[in-house]
């Protein structure tokens, strides 16, 4: 499979990548991800107590934001996010013609998600930041993008 013939469906774990420490720019993500082939699904999750300059810059890059209902937790991170961006990734891998998954997280808990969609034939990229970024996720990718 050609590169330029390859769908993308891009999954970005809002709460743990979009952090004043990390300075995530998700232009980059996107530059980064059509190394891979054609953006089809540009998605972050984020938990319904972002800002909303945060939200702006989201729609601004062109990715769909998806705002999860759930309880705010006290390191910013959110169980229910994880759990919607996961459904979302499934779908995707099962039901889309998306030929590579590019999940953008430092979260171990995104592993099983990578290995079903090997399982289904997916081609995986893992882009992360330095900081805590899972060595399980990098192990379990086909192309790891550090940012």
């Amino acid at each position: 499979m050609r590169r330029d013939e390859s769908n993308v469906g891009i999954f970005v774990d809002g709460p743990n990548m979009l952090r004043k420490e990390f300075m995530i720019d998700l232009g980059e993500v996107k530059r980064t991800a059509t190394k891979f082939g054609r953006i089809s699904i540009a998605k972050v999750f984020i938990n319904q107590y972002a800002p909303e300059k945060l939200i702006e810059a989201v729609i601004n890059e062109g990715f769909e934001c998806i705002m999860v209902l759930g309880q705010k937790s006290t390191d910013e991170t959110s169980a229910d996010v994880d759990v919607s961006m996961t459904v979302a990734a499934m779908e995707a891998i099962i039901t889309k013609d998306v030929d590579v998954i590019v999940i953008v997280t430092r979260d171990a808990d995104f592993l099983p998600v990578m290995q079903k969609a090997k399982e289904y034939g997916k081609k995986v990229v893992t882009i992360g930041a330095e900081s805590g970024y899972s060595m399980s996720l990098q192990n379990a990718a086909d192309y790891v993008e550090t940012l």
